[in-house]
């Protein structure tokens, strides 16, 4: 089962038991795989779903905003940036530089760091343990895997809800914290781009 990015902060979830890796399935691998699963479809799924999130990169950036997706849909808003995805047209605006920049929705210039956040959930393998009120799930990449290395997600145990997550690429370790996460109730109007609020913005149409 492949699964891709919808956003460069929005990924989900988990780790990697020595049993696996000698190719001998155990419970708890089913487990954490099941967890895994219906957590995602809580965030992707035909529904959708809206988070926010603070973002921190072993210090060197960090970010924080809110995100809606539904489908191939999606919106983000940030203190600097502002994008909207209806499916079609992807609009990024930059309300330092008081700039829109426009592409196609499948345009991957549209995101420079989007491929780094691909992945095939087939390449991991998955351990899962309890911990108070929540589920810590992990999934450590097979040998040879590019991208993604490691994930650790803290999930609700209640409502399957994510909660925080680790990712590491090579050396570098990601850290996204989750709050006011919702799984569906997401407006057709929350992707449609309103043009009238920027028309005195430089317009960059790079469709």
């Amino acid at each position: 089962m492949r699964y891709h990015n919808k956003s460069v902060f929005t990924l989900l979830l988990l780790l990697l038991p020595t049993l696996v890796l000698m190719g001998k399935e155990t419970s708890n691998n089913r487990q954490a795989r099941k967890i895994f699963d219906h957590t995602y479809q809580m965030v992707y799924g035909r529904q959708g779903s809206t988070l926010s999130y603070s973002v921190n990169i072993i210090g060197l950036y960090k970010a924080a905003g809110t995100i809606w997706m539904q489908g191939k849909k999606s919106r983000s808003e940030e203190k600097r940036y502002s994008i909207w995805n209806d499916g079609k047209t992807y609009y990024k605006v930059d309300k330092d530089k008081k700039k829109v920049e426009i592409y196609r929705a499948n345009d991957p210039e549209r995101d420079k760091y989007s491929g780094m956040f691909n992945f095939d959930a087939d390449n991991f393998v998955y351990s899962v343990k309890a911990v108070g009120n929540t589920f810590v799930v992990s999934l450590d990449a097979n040998e040879g895997v590019k991208g993604i290395k490691h994930i650790k997600a803290i999930i609700d145990k209640k409502t399957r809800a994510p909660l925080s997550l680790r990712l590491k690429f090579g050396i570098i370790w990601v850290t996204v914290k989750i709050t006011h996460f919702k799984s569906g109730g997401i407006s057709a109007s929350t992707f449609a781009f309103p043009k009238h609020r920027y028309h005195n913005y430089k317009v960059i149409d790079n469709r």
